[in-house]
């Protein structure tokens, strides 16, 4: 179904349009990629050529199919975690290993495929245990250790990642409802929205002391914004209310605007606390008879 794409010159731009698309949009990169969707090629394959054999080769070509296919969904769910772990400096590993699962039942589904074709016991395991090597040759394991900053404690540093992992959670539910809007030009504005928030995060993360100043940004003004990016979704895909449309980018100018005065103010708030600190340094080493030029 063709998809209408407009924007800040196009003729069915709307007022205010320049102002709201005037700060950067960086473009983000799937972290699945196309080598990890090429998994679930093989499992179809198999299933495929199953048919037509003995019901033992059937059924073990189509559990092998199975295996493989859970194998490619855990390997790419596997690297969208990785690279949420990679994007933050401080985080959990993951609860649930995935890639490495995923490279388990790669051997497992590669021998369960060759036993299909009468390879033999032997060689299908073998086949398998050279699967699972690529696979982690190609994809890697998963983070195996939590990522923390030097000079705080690990309980802030927990403190923060629950904060954050549920503000995360807040904008992958707005990015989940403004789909259903099917309308780009949105999708790409709350976007953009999700990029000055997980700003503040990171500010959060790189200094702790900050999480108390940014709790109700993070948590109950980030929801009423989930809760209102829900509303609007389901109200502009039923009839495509323009005064809708205009209202909600209204709302999401003016959080991005409280949003960017915060995040300036909680690092204007870091270089005083650093200058103190610096003041403070040099007038013990002053004390001690150490001069400094």
């Amino acid at each position: 179904m063709a998809r209408k794409f407009g924007g800040t010159y196009s003729p069915d731009a709307q007022p205010g349009t320049a102002q709201q698309d005037a700060r950067p949009f960086k473009a983000t990169v799937s972290p699945t990629g196309a080598r990890s969707n090429l998994l679930f090629v093989p499992g179809a394959l198999l299933a495929f050529t199953a048919f037509g054999s003995g019901p033992e080769a059937l059924a073990l070509g189509l559990a092998g199919a199975g295996v493989w296919t859970l194998a490619a969904w855990l390997t790419r769910e596997g690297l969208k975690a990785e690279a949420a772990y990679n994007a933050r400096k401080v985080a959990r590993r993951p609860a649930l290993p995935r890639k490495l699962l995923g490279m388990a039942l790669i051997g497992v589904g590669t021998t369960l495929a060759g036993l299909s074709h009468d390879v033999g016991l032997t060689a299908s395991a073998l086949y398998g245990v050279i699967a699972a090597a690529l696979h982690i040759t190609a994809f890697g394991p998963d983070p195996l250790k939590n990522k923390s900053l030097e000079g705080v404690d690990e309980f802030q540093q927990d403190r923060v990642a629950r904060v954050i992992d549920e503000a995360e959670a807040h904008l992958a539910a707005m990015m989940g409802a403004i789909r259903r809007a099917r309308d780009p030009r949105l999708e790409a504005r709350v976007e953009r929205f999700q990029q000055t928030v997980r700003e503040m995060l990171r500010t959060v993360e790189e200094d702790p002391r900050d999480l108390t100043s940014a709790r109700r940004y993070l948590g109950v003004y980030l929801m009423g914004a989930r809760d209102a990016t829900i509303k609007f979704a389901d109200i502009y895909a039923r009839d495509r209310d323009v005064a809708a449309k205009s209202e909600y980018l209204s709302l999401l100018s003016d959080l991005e605007e409280n949003y960017v005065a915060k995040t300036r103010k909680l690092l204007t708030d870091s270089n005083a606390d650093l200058a103190i600190e610096i003041d403070v340094l040099r007038d013990r080493l002053q004390r001690e008879g150490v001069r400094l030029d």
